[in-house]
């Protein structure tokens, strides 16, 4: 997988539209940028946003908010304005005055992150009846691709997979809806979808991992990226998710008929061994290429620290979170503001200081990528239930008491997710 997951996965279902004889759809996408050469107002990021742009702008929303920031309204109107009629987003249109079409790539993940980052947003935004609007249409439009076996592809209409899956139901927690009662025609949830991902922990290559979707033949292989993300979703957790207590090591156990939440533990031991000798996941070389050396993969790692410390295994997740820290900081200011955000997003969930991250303050850097964000709010409004439920809790409160002693930033002692 690339550096930033979801720029990855866009990239890789292009390449699938092309291999299906769709080269001509694929290949009229539209130029990233306008005829100016500039990148639109109130987009996060100075680079190509062809396959990543709606996911990196959720990502540094739900950072903002896990930090107390309020991005700026120009930010969220960008965001709302990448919304098709039917409710989906792409991931990126460089032309938001011309109607959606048949022709345009909606995305599952670009679309869940989108719900659950304007969740977020909208009661601080200027217009919180249009975030609500977006919200529900995009949940809506989810809900109408939804596969038979509840779970979701990349595109509409794809083979489910683990990871597109567990980015829906993250979206659902955050914006209140059960997860298991979002169910298909044919009565499956999301849940069932996942499971179906699930490796015993008799496997001898993957005890308690996910695979990403089966092989040809049907064959499960572990994937750390799909078992850190649905390690999240059994545990029916958000992309904002915070430190589980008590804090115990996982272990796998296999059932007879296993729950959401056991696969998910399962999920945790996992990643808890492969990270337990280098600490960081590694990214395997692409198909075809003459270096096959294995590469560090900074944003898995942070995103397998998010869940092994909501599952409860943060002990486990620490030694990863210090090599993040101390490995971290090129790759992030090479990738971007969704780098960014994932390290923020991980330190959120250890409880660890964003603005202290190794030499780096995550936050500075986060804020630097794009329009410059609303000073954090100390007004009652900011802790109400609604954005406790996308993830904004007790940090946010412990760093309003930063900024009034301060007067500058946000001290937040959390996590990415």
């Amino acid at each position: 997988m690339n550096t930033v997951r979801r720029a990855a996965a866009a990239a890789l279902a292009a390449v699938a539209v092309l291999g299906t004889g769709a080269a001509g759809q694929a290949s009229a996408a539209p130029s990233p940028t306008p005829s100016t050469g500039k990148l639109p107002a109130g987009l996060y990021g100075t680079k190509d946003p062809t396959y990543d742009g709606v996911w990196r702008q959720s990502l540094s929303f739900l950072a903002q908010r896990a930090t107390g920031y309020q991005p700026a309204d120009q930010s969220v109107e960008w965001l709302l304005g990448q919304q098709c009629d039917d409710g989906a987003f792409p991931s990126y249109r460089a032309d938001a005055a011309k109607a959606c079409d048949a022709k345009t790539m909606r995305d599952t993940n670009a679309t869940a992150a989108a719900v659950q980052a304007l969740a977020a947003v909208r009661r601080q935004s200027a217009a919180p009846e249009k975030a609500d609007q977006a919200v529900k249409a995009g949940t809506d439009w989810l809900k109408s691709v939804q596969n038979k076996d509840g779970g979701w592809g990349y595109s509409a209409g794809g083979a489910s997979d683990a990871n597109s899956t567990s980015v829906v139901v993250g979206a659902l927690a955050a914006t209140g809806v059960r997860p298991g009662e979002f169910t298909s025609a044919e009565g499956r949830s999301p849940y069932d979808a996942l499971l179906a991902f699930a490796l015993p922990c008799t496997d001898k290559e993957g005890p308690g991992a996910f695979a990403y979707q089966p092989d040809k033949a049907g064959k499960l292989f572990a994937n750390a990226d799909a078992t850190a993300a649905a390690t999240l979703a059994g545990l029916g957790k958000s992309m904002v998710a915070t430190k589980a207590s008590p804090d115990q090591a996982p272990a796998c156990t296999d059932l007879s008929k296993p729950t959401p939440e056991r696969a998910a533990l399962n999920g945790a031991s996992y990643l808890a061994k492969t990270l337990a000798t280098t600490h960081h996941l590694v990214q395997p070389p692409m198909p075809g290429a003459t270096d096959t050396t294995e590469q560090p993969d900074f944003g898995n790692t942070a995103d397998a620290v998010v869940a092994l410390s909501a599952a409860g295994a943060s002990k486990q997740a620490l030694p990863a979170l210090e090599w993040l820290e101390k490995n971290s900081a090129s790759w992030a200011k090479e990738s971007g503001p969704a780098a960014y955000a994932q390290l923020i997003l991980a330190a959120r969930a250890t409880e660890t200081d964003p603005r202290k991250f190794g030499s780096v303050d995550l936050v500075e850097q986060l804020n630097a990528a794009g329009p410059a964000p609303k000073s954090p709010d100390t007004s009652a409004s900011s802790t109400t239930s609604d954005d406790e439920d996308s993830g904004f809790d007790i940090w946010w409160i412990i760093g309003i008491g930063t900024v009034v002693g301060v007067g500058i930033g946000f001290l937040v002692s959390g996590r990415k997710k």
